[in-house]
């Protein structure tokens, strides 16, 4: 299957990212173009389109990260609402799309809301990312301030806390040690399922 990018039709093989060079404008008639659909996701930098087509191994990744976000949150007794999909953007400057994100500190300035400005409302407190084709770079997150991103990579989870103005590797400030926790629930679900991996974790915070 080749990419097919016409005014009728957006389609990439599984796998595929495509860059093209584009205006905010062109990228708003791509997204418009795409409307509901989740595939290919779709970002803009400036000056720049890229459209990516996941893997199944993306979605299930994305899926097991955000379950065990969700677990652990659980556990810590924090309240939370999650997304996915999202489309953040800022007019003329950048849109992207998360594989998940979750409202904790900020839950209550988006609670019950079912469009987020993302030049006045807070950012997610945490995003998760899913890189399994070299589609992420953690610095699109900039202009948004993100305080912390979960990025999976190279079956290697990566947390990236907001710095000023540049994002640094650090530990989560939900639950320490978060990277060990990760690698253990997906050496479980490769082994066995996700559901087997999320009974683990939960037996584990159970000590």
């Amino acid at each position: 299957m080749h990419a097919i990018i016409t005014p009728q039709r957006i389609e990439l093989p599984p796998g595929a990212v495509l860059k093209l060079l584009g205006s905010w404008q062109d990228y708003l008639a791509l997204s418009e173009q795409l409307g509901d659909r989740t595939v290919p996701r779709i970002k803009y930098r400036l000056g720049e389109i890229l459209l990516m087509a996941p893997l199944p191994e993306h979605g299930r990744k994305a899926s097991l990260i955000a379950d065990i976000v969700k677990v652990l949150l659980d556990h810590l007794e924090q309240r939370y609402d999650s997304f996915t999909p999202i489309t953040m953007k800022l007019p003329e400057v950048t849109g992207i799309e998360p594989d998940y994100s979750f409202y904790i500190e900020n839950w209550k300035a988006v609670v019950g809301k079912n469009r987020i400005d993302w030049e006045s409302d807070p950012p997610p407190d945490i995003v998760i990312e899913i890189d399994v084709t070299s589609y992420t770079d953690i610095s699109d997150y900039l202009p948004y301030k993100v305080p912390e991103i979960w990025l999976l990579k190279n079956n290697q989870i990566e947390i990236y806390r907001l710095q000023g103005e540049v994002y640094t590797t650090a530990e989560s400030r939900y639950y320490p040690n978060i990277s060990e926790i990760v690698q253990q629930c997906l050496q479980i679900a490769d082994s066995q399922t996700t559901s087997d991996a999320i009974r683990w974790l939960r037996k584990f915070l159970q000590g």
